[in-house]
């Protein structure tokens, strides 16, 4: 039963927001009041295991204790200085252990505030790059078909959603795709990158794309080798390889970064969405020591790089960042390296089921799509009616994501495969 102060603000919400991907005409808001561990609890107290995350970010569940500490303790010290011209000891800290951990390539981090942010950094900090070494035809990117790497319009750019091109076409930068290699062995991706890099390696300057897994483009796997071959045939024709690791990053895919997986080391890597435990925004795109190098000089040479936010290495993010990345290192990421063949059991089980076309997975990142029924996609009201069984998913189109916090038990993966089957089921009928 809805209690008063829910319908209030169900009621507040409709006057006045507008939400995000969401069509509001069409909008039935629930309202989230608190979260405890992988749990999120609504105004009238119903429990929902957060099965994607709060949008892919949280790692170690709400209401931790040793992140709610660093925050409180941070607080007590600043709540925020500016980045431009000062420095902090959170962000100095944070970035030290990102690189301990990060591929061996990286020696510089450069913080901004979502994933959208490190996306347009790595192009700016890769284009800038090359106009400061004297290759200034070096002024294109490459990327993979479906690619997602963000909403602002650099990242779009080198994105391939095509509803997004539809809409803001005139205002973006062109780019080069590549055909997702995605459900091939990934010769004729690889081929045809060869193929760009060879007749236009003069004019591209990077090479974007998520290791291993398209995350919003619908949990795409690609083969296994793809990556370490896309590397090796970018340093042979000097194009920078600039992985987003904003989804798949912070342990997501079994490792710390999906780029480990194959043992590559990337010029630009992007960081976002983990890197703070899923508490505060925060944002990273780390840089080689070449790259860096490049902008260096007296001040009136003006060869610095011209970008920075506001809240850039807000001291409170930072702090819990460096507090996650921690815990990810204790315990985090061996619960996931327990939990990952157990996810692959329930997914074999529901792969069985006459609605769901494949299920795909790397690590604790899944997508289950679904055959569409009269020609419509199920994956909405399959999220909307998992709710009811005390499950928040969401979908893209016709796939139904899986992207629970890294904490998850082994009570937490029935809930999850339970609420998922029943939801199908009922549609089904």
């Amino acid at each position: 039963m809805t209690n008063d102060l829910t319908r209030g603000l169900v009621e507040l919400d409709r006057q006045v927001l507008w939400h995000p991907f969401t069509q509001m005409s069409e909008w039935s808001p629930l309202v989230i009041a608190r979260g405890e561990g992988n749990y999120l609890f609504d105004t009238d107290g119903r429990k929902y295991l957060d099965g994607v995350s709060s949008l892919w970010c949280n790692v170690h569940g709400h209401h931790h204790p040793r992140l709610d500490h660093a925050v409180r303790t941070q607080l007590d010290k600043l709540a925020h200085s500016t980045f431009l011209g000062l420095t902090h000891e959170p962000g100095i800290r944070l970035a030290g252990a990102l690189l301990e951990v990060a591929p061996k390539s990286l020696s510089r981090v450069f913080y901004s505030d979502s994933g959208s942010t490190a996306v347009e950094i790595a192009l700016k900090q890769s284009f800038q790059y090359w106009q400061l070494r004297g290759r200034t035809s070096k002024q294109k990117f490459l990327r993979l078909g479906e690619a997602y790497h963000g909403d602002t319009l650099g990242a779009v750019g080198v994105g391939g959603i095509d509803l997004f091109h539809r809409i803001f076409g005139p205002l973006l930068t062109s780019s080069i795709a590549i055909p997702s290699p995605s459900g091939t062995d990934g010769s004729y991706a690889l081929q045809r990158l060869e193929e760009e890099l060879e007749r236009r390696s003069y004019e591209i300057a990077a090479f974007i794309f998520e290791p291993l897994i398209q995350g919003a483009a619908g949990m795409l796997v690609h083969p296994p080798g793809f990556l370490k071959r896309a590397a090796e045939l970018c340093r042979r024709y000097g194009v920078h390889l600039i992985l987003d690791e904003v989804a798949t990053g912070f342990g997501r895919t079994g490792t710390m970064f999906a780029c480990e997986q194959e043992g590559v080391d990337p010029d630009l890597m992007c960081l976002a969405k983990g890197i703070s435990g899923g508490y505060l925004p925060l944002a990273a795109t780390l840089a080689s020591e070449e790259i860096y190098s490049a902008f260096l000089g007296s001040h009136g040479e003006m060869k610095h790089f011209f970008h920075g936010h506001t809240y850039t290495a807000n001291p409170l993010a930072c702090a819990v960042g460096l507090e996650s990345l921690a815990l990810l290192r204790e315990s985090t990421m061996a619960n996931v390296r327990e939990r990952i063949p157990a996810i692959k059991v329930a997914l074999d089980r529901l792969a069985s089921h006459r609605l769901v076309k494949q299920v795909r997975q790397v690590g604790m990142m899944v997508g289950i799509e679904l055959h569409p029924v009269d020609g419509q996609f199920l994956g909405r009201e399959v999220c909307d009616q998992a709710r009811s069984h005390g499950v928040i998913l969401r979908n893209l189109g016709d796939v139904v994501v899986w992207m629970p916090p890294l904490t998850l038990q082994e009570s937490d993966l029935e809930l999850l495969e339970h609420a998922t089957t029943r939801a199908i089921d009922q549609r089904a009928r």
